[in-house]
């Protein structure tokens, strides 16, 4: 079993930043992917960025050049850097990991981020 709680969520204005934390109750290094999908009010949850264990990243279109996925693996917690926010990115934010040893998903409690004048 893993925990993650995610934190760093709030409201902010067009064209700022905030910084978003995930930190796991377990080491990951070993997990295959850490990733941070969104989910917004009447939308589906969506994909916003990984980090793989070798530390590659993706992002999805909407967000790149503007978000910045890392981890510091010591203390087990992944961060989402988001720049230059727009109304748009109004969402739940949600931290995921995969551990492919195990073929399980999990997943933490959301963050509610809300980007409005």
């Amino acid at each position: 079993q893993v925990q993650l709680v995610e934190s760093g969520g709030g409201l902010v204005q067009p064209g700022g930043s905030l910084r978003l934390s995930c930190a796991a109750s377990r080491n990951i290094a070993s997990a295959d992917a850490m990733r941070w999908f969104r989910q917004a009010p009447g939308k589906q949850r969506e994909f916003v960025a990984i980090i793989t264990g070798a530390g590659r990243t993706n992002y999805a279109d909407s967000v790149k050049g503007r978000f910045t996925i890392s981890k510091d693996s010591a203390k087990s917690t992944v961060f989402l850097q988001m720049n230059r926010l727009a109304p748009e990115d109004t969402a739940v934010y949600y931290c995921n990991a995969y551990f492919g040893i195990e073929s399980q998903d999990y997943w933490g409690q959301g963050t509610q981020v809300t980007v409005s004048a």
